[in-house]
This record gives C-alpha cells, sequence and structure tokens, in this order.
C-alpha cells in the first residue's frame, strides 16, 4: 500500500531514478496496493532514458512493502515499492522488467508487464 507523496523505485529501465506519487485516479482514497496505476513525477532520469526529468508518467505498482491478503488466505510482501512506467494503452515504457512481479499485476489485465518479468510470485 502506497500513499500519496511516496517515493518508490522504477522496476523497469525507462530511464527514472526515482518516482513520487502526486495522484491516485479512480480511488477515493488516497492510497494505492499491487496492481493499481497512479500518477507519478519523475525524481532524477538518466539523460539516455525514455523519460525525463520532472515528467509526469503513470506508473503500476508492482511491489509494496506492506502486505497483501490473497483470496486463498496467504499474503505477500515485498523488500521495496516499486512501479513500472507505462503509457495510455497500458504498455510498459521501457523494455525490461526488473525484479519480481506480483501476480496481481497479471490479474488485473496487464500480462505484458508480467510476462517481461524474470519472476511472478
Amino acid at each position: 500500500m502506497v500513499q500519496l507523496r511516496s517515493m518508490i523505485v522504477p522496476a523497469d529501465n525507462s530511464g527514472a531514478k526515482r518516482l513520487m506519487i502526486v495522484g491516485v485516479p479512480g480511488r477515493i482514497g488516497k492510497v494505492a496496493t499491487l496492481g493499481d496505476v497512479v500518477l507519478c513525477v519523475v525524481k532524477g532520469a538518466d539523460p539516455a532514458g525514455v523519460v525525463a526529468d520532472h515528467e509526469k508518467v503513470r506508473v503500476l505498482i508492482v511491489r509494496t512493502r506492506k502486505e497483501v491478503g490473497r483470496a486463498d488466505g496467504t499474503y505477500v510482501r515485498f523488500d521495496d515499492n516499486a512501479g513500472v512506467v507505462i503509457d495510455k494503452q497500458g504498455l510498459p515504457r521501457g523494455t525490461r522488467v526488473l525484479g519480481p512481479v506480483a501476480r496481481e499485476v497479471k490479474e488485473v489485465g496487464y500480462n505484458r508487464i508480467a510476462s517481461l518479468a524474470r519472476e511472478v510470485v
């Protein structure tokens, strides 16, 4: 679970170094969890990357430190809060997805991101 102004790590090679959450569209509260799309601002970017510094981007949350309960009674949690930069069609702007990705991402409908990930937990 992440909230407004949380700093998250990019889980792709789009060129962003840190992402700050500035909006959670479509939600009543100000928190987002695995599989949610949030609006972020890029804080620091690689000059040769796809995204620019201070650019507003849409980000899919793929890992959270706060545990998330599943329907079968198990819980999943990760070591960091991470997201993948996506475009308007929901496709990743980078070419690789780094680190594990939660199964909720695939269940929500982002199959392309789940297929690029090395491990779906």
